[in-house]
């Protein structure tokens, strides 16, 4: 009796002052340690149990003997999926175990937190429909491709920051309240403001112009956007995060390509170089890193194209934009043309681009769109930085009384400029050929505001 009281005794002592270690860690130790996760499986026999625990890093078997330490039976018989639990021993390596080789000799465990059966997974072990799994996205996120997917967005998005901070941009932080509805002055959230109505930003584009007329020069912000639009496709959320850059002293909005695609290639080749492996193992998808210059048509010619080479025609009313077929199509042409997975488009009518982009000669925006397999990620362009002439182009669009603050960052000079904007959700969801619910750590939708 008192030597069970004492083996408890001394392995309680020795999980307080080991300190826990990451599995994949553990799987290279050759010694005792401490680790601690969620536990994935369990199989308990009459004088042994195996139970594989996982962290962030890794997934481990422990091996508990219950002749050898009886003082574990109880603990183990009422240890249940998804319970966290902490464990020590030593690190074996064993041909017996499938899982990495190795296994842990289990000399003490602890039930850090018990787990009530998972209401996401039936009683087949099949997965439930992704609204009641959105329900409880926090186990939804346990997966291991869910954990992976979001390992990659914050590659992306360092690779992308540090690209910029690289090339001397400034980071900054614009508000998301504002007083007057932005840009088009459509699908916006109202709110209350103290007794007043005030606004969820679409975007920092008018902020990111400021900084311009602030002698900022190069600016980039990664913040949440609000867009109160009330869609249900696999791309749209009413908030999401973004990845805005604005850039100053440009004479044309091809530079502006330049940079978003210096961009992209970067943060793909650190993807492809940190997850590429694991992507194709979980996914069943090759990171393609670009190895040349994006292809550019035009918006007039992609319709012609579209329809000489796929037969895809619709009404000239329709081919001031892209239409979401068209749009779809763009993957086909761009990998079928131009081996490519992106396409610029480029040379949308007036009617159709914001008032704040320059216009050519012919009036013509100087903007484009960009397509990533077949959906739309960048609307970018060169600005219209002349007080007179972006006036009459707000006043064109019934804006002028709208965007009366704006226009007065262009009064007192303002150097010509231009940028871009990306939903990193959006990005996330085509690199994995997912959905916007399931590329967002929490999605908000028309319906969805919860949890």
């Amino acid at each position: 009796m008192y030597k069970y009281i004492f083996i408890i005794i001394f392995f309680t002592l020795i999980l307080i002052f080991m300190k826990r270690v990451l599995i994949k860690d553990a799987l290279l130790s050759t010694k005792e340690v401490v680790v601690a996760g969620f536990v994935d499986a369990i199989r308990d026999k009459k004088n042994i149990c195996f139970i594989v625990v996982r962290d962030i890093s890794s997934k481990m078997q422990l091996t508990i003997d219950k002749l050898l330490y009886p003082h574990l039976s109880n603990i183990v018989s009422s240890i249940s999926l998804g319970s966290v639990i902490e464990a020590s021993g030593v690190i074996q390596k064993t041909d017996f175990v499938k899982l990495n080789g190795v296994e842990m000799l289990v000399e003490n465990i602890k039930i850090l937190s018990y787990a009530l059966p998972s209401p996401i997974v039936s009683s087949q072990d099949t997965e439930t429909n992704l609204n009641l799994r959105l329900n409880y996205r926090w186990l939804d996120l346990r997966e291991e491709k869910n954990i992976l997917m979001f390992q990659v967005q914050t590659s992306m998005v360092n690779a992308c920051r540090r690209f910029l901070l690289e090339r001397n941009f400034i980071e900054i932080h614009t508000p998301k309240l504002i007083s007057t509805e932005s840009e088009s002055g459509a699908g916006v959230f109202h709110v209350d403001y103290f007794g007043r109505v005030a606004y969820l930003a679409q975007s920092p584009q008018f902020y990111k112009q400021m900084s311009m007329a602030a002698g900022f020069e190069r600016v980039f912000e990664i913040g949440p956007v609000f867009r109160a639009e009330k869609s249900n496709s696999r791309k749209h959320a009413t908030e999401f995060s973004g990845l805005d850059v604005e850039i100053a002293y440009i004479s044309s909005f091809e530079e502006v390509m330049d940079l978003e695609q210096e961009m992209l290639v970067y943060a793909l080749e650190n993807i492809k170089t940190q997850y590429g492996d694991k992507i194709k193992e979980l996914y069943g998808i090759d990171v393609i890193v670009p190895k040349c210059k994006f292809p550019v048509v035009k918006l007039s010619d992609l319709y012609i194209m579209l329809e000489n080479l796929y037969g895809y025609s619709v009404d000239e009313k329709e081919k001031v934009d892209l239409t979401s077929d068209a749009e779809r199509l763009c993957e086909r042409l761009a990998k079928e043309q131009y081996d490519s997975e992106f396409l610029f488009v480029t040379y949308f009518p007036a009617e159709k681009r914001a008032f704040y982009h320059m216009r050519d000669e012919n009036n013509i925006p100087c903007g484009y769109d960009l397509i990533w397999k077949g959906v739309e990620i960048t609307t970018g362009a060169q600005r219209e930085h002349r007080y007179e002439v972006l006036k009459r182009q707000a006043e064109e669009k019934g804006l002028c009384d709208n965007v009366k603050d704006y226009l007065e960052f262009f009064k007192y000079g303002c150097p010509p400029h231009g940028g871009f904007g990306i939903g990193i959700d959006r990005l996330t969801l085509i690199l994995f050929n997912s959905t916007i619910k399931q590329s967002m750590f929490l999605f908000r939708g028309p319906d969805r505001i919860k949890p």
